[in-house]
């Protein structure tokens, strides 16, 4: 199965222990996987942020950018989804219209663990979640 998958689903992937790491992990692992580029910068900074806040520690964070850096994750550039981002603009910010453009595109699930975007008006796409425990 080939998906789009956004910044939260990503880090549950790498770091969450929980229910929504193991789902995360398991689509991974299991799904071609899809991204806009802005997926690595805001991977990083999430895992900084969970560093500095003392989260997780120093090597963990480390571990999961490495981590990170090996998935095999096609990732795509702005300029082919500029309209549709720019379309979302009243319902999403510009960064979650990007992963939906690019769900949109492939006609493909955009897997995540923010149940919002599955509410705002303008997005066509399909949305994965975990199931609630």
């Amino acid at each position: 199965m080939t998906l789009v998958i956004d910044a939260s689903a990503l880090v549950a992937a790498l770091v969450d222990s929980g229910s929504e790491g193991d789902w995360a992990e398991e689509l991974t692992a299991s799904s071609a996987l899809l991204a806009p580029e802005l997926i690595l910068v805001e991977t990083a900074n999430t895992l900084r942020h969970l560093e500095v806040s003392g989260a997780i520690s120093p090597l963990e964070a480390t571990s999961a950018f490495r981590d990170l850096l090996r998935l095999e994750l096609e990732l795509l550039p702005f300029g082919p989804f500029a309209e549709r981002v720019w379309e979302l603009r009243g319902d999403l910010t510009s960064y979650d219209a990007w992963y939906v453009a690019v769900a949109e595109a492939f006609e493909c699930p955009l897997a995540t663990l923010d149940r919002r975007l599955s509410r705002a008006a303008g997005p066509t796409c399909r949305f994965m979640f975990p199931q609630a425990s």
